[in-house]
């Protein structure tokens, strides 16, 4: 059995979107092919590190355990002289020669397209410079590690930042370079839900608002902190995948995320049939086809006779049909159900739940029938449920040969 490690969010949205590609990225590491999407979203995370990070403040605010250090701004080197306590920032050419010394070159299906986006990426930092000076914020953590629990269950993530809003409270922030980002994917976003429970556990002020900044609309995206239930929701999230992990579920689960995957052909739903195979096994999946036709037939013709010696037995008051092979026997099969809601308080005022605790249709009729108990009482638990009747037939070929 793996290992439980602590899980993040991008562990946890892989495995809920493919058990058997987690298994591949966290059991069997397995590497993937760089993109240009991810090498860009680094460098523009690395550039925004070292353009804030002289600005921290996290004496500001205490913490409820050691986590990693942040530096003073007194302890500071590389962003210049203090100024009125404030560091000054870096330069528009220090940033760009930053964005250069940061910038990653994996992944790039072409030069044209690595110029493509570096030129965005120069534009985009260039216009957060302007904004981020204007706005001043008050960040006490910048690409902060922190780690913690759900309901047992080890979690841990790195935080773009973590802002002290005026009124006393946390923000937290997360950088996005993505095309496109709306208010509603703040809202739904479970990795804000994530970073959220990190820093609670881990910070002693509470967090007030939840941030997906767009960087390329230098939008951003705030919603509230998260509600007791919807955090609940994230903690039983983690615990299914905690538990598939644990007992090895690592099936495939096939959808749009397969196009970008690049284990495709260790998959089991794209892996290909050796040629020498194919002719056999062609054969065999026609086979089967036809004999699921065939049986479809035979199912829809069983059970339109069925029906019709149904009508005959009731028509004639009897409940066996002789056949020249075997005969037909009527039998008759009750199925009782109780909704735990409707019989679990009659059940508890007679103190009758330790004999059926699990509340189950079968524990509470084996009472309906229980003859030690006052009649009135199995009536009245039976009246909480209700009986379903159904007519079947059985074959007895030896009464068919007498």
């Amino acid at each position: 059995m793996p290992e439980l490690r602590p899980l993040s969010y991008s562990s946890l949205r892989t495995y809920l979107e493919c058990p058997l590609r987690w298994k591949f990225l966290y059991v069997d590491k397995l590497p993937e092919a760089p993109r240009s999407y991810f090498s860009f979203g680094r460098t523009i995370h690395s550039v925004l590190e070292e353009l804030v990070r002289p600005f921290l403040v996290p004496e500001a605010v205490p913490r409820k355990s050691s986590g990693a250090a942040q530096r003073r701004l007194d302890e500071w080197h590389g962003g210049g002289p203090m100024v009125e306590g404030r560091p000054d920032p870096m330069s528009k050419d220090q940033l760009l020669a930053t964005y250069d010394r940061l910038w990653v070159k994996e992944g790039y299906g072409s030069p044209e397209e690595e110029t493509r986006y570096r030129t965005m990426g120069e534009n985009m930092l260039l216009r957060y410079y302007d904004q981020f000076l204007e706005e001043r914020p008050r960040p006490v953590a910048v690409e902060e590690y922190l780690q913690s629990s759900l309901d047992g269950i080890p979690v841990h993530g790195y935080v773009d930042r973590i802002d002290l809003t005026s009124s006393g409270g946390l923000e937290v922030v997360d950088y996005k370079t993505n095309r496109d980002l709306s208010i509603q994917e703040a809202r739904d976003s479970d990795q804000l839900a994530m970073y959220q429970v990190l820093v609670e556990h881990n910070y002693a002020l509470p967090v007030e608002r939840l941030t997906l900044y767009h960087l390329r609309t230098l939008t951003p995206h705030r919603t509230p902190a998260r509600s007791a239930p919807v955090i609940a929701e994230l903690s039983q999230k983690v615990g299914d995948v905690a538990d598939g992990i644990r007992n090895e579920r690592f099936d495939p689960t096939p959808g749009r995320q397969c196009e970008r995957c690049d284990f495709r052909a260790l998959c089991p739903e794209f892996r290909e049939v050796p040629p020498e195979e194919r002719l056999r096994l062609e054969a065999l999946v026609d086979r089967f086809a036809q004999l699921r036709r065939d049986g479809e037939q035979v199912d829809e013709e069983l059970h339109r006779v069925a029906d019709e010696l149904h009508g005959e037995a009731d028509r004639l008051g009897v409940h066996r049909l002789p056949g020249r092979a075997a005969v037909a026997i009527r039998r008759r099969a009750e199925e009782w159900s109780f909704a735990p809601d409707g019989v679990r308080p009659l059940l508890e005022l007679h103190g009758l739940v330790p004999r059926a605790s699990r509340l189950d249709s079968q524990e509470i009729q084996r009472l309906v029938r229980d003859r030690s108990l006052d009649p009135a009482l199995r009536k009245e638990i039976a009246q909480r449920g209700g009986r379903q009747v159904r007519w079947y037939w059985e074959l007895d070929a030896r009464d068919g040969n007498d």
